[in-house]
């Protein structure tokens, strides 16, 4: 038995494959079935797994270019701003962030250019959103 906790190796499963039965996962995590339902119930309750997705290779995507966006925000609008952002349709993913912005976006449109007008027009045109720098994704790796 491993000595990385029961709800860790479940988890780490789950990021692998969100997909595998509750058997590949009790299977691979080393513990029943009924252990990994009460993990994952407990898991998706306390807000821990939030939803379960495809990874998707942009390269391969013809119908769609992605971008993480960085966002500057100024502090008296954070929340309003946030919850604005959130509501948009092109915003599969919106992040927290410590690193050089305060929030990262993974933003989808048709092409190149539609992503640049949901950053221009969309992204930038939420109040309080201060600066937008958006790196596109070009091939998944990993």
């Amino acid at each position: 038995m491993s000595t990385v906790s029961t709800e860790e190796r479940i988890l780490s499963v789950l990021e692998e494959d969100a997909q595998a039965s509750c058997a590949e996962i009790a299977d691979r995590a080393e513990v029943s079935k009924p252990t990994v339902r009460k993990y994952i119930d407990r898991l998706e309750e306390k807000g821990v797994i939030v939803g379960y997705s495809a990874e998707v290779d942009p390269k391969k995507l013809s119908s769609q270019s992605i971008a993480m966006v960085g966002m500057d925000v100024d502090s008296g609008q954070y929340v309003s701003a946030t919850r604005k952002l959130k509501e948009l349709d092109e915003v599969q993913a919106l992040y927290t962030s410590s690193g050089d912005h305060m929030l990262m976006a993974e933003v989808r449109a048709g092409d190149g250019d539609e992503l640049g007008d949901v950053i221009s027009e969309k992204l930038l045109g939420v109040d309080g959103v201060t600066a937008a720098h958006p790196s596109f994704l070009q091939e998944r790796l990993k």
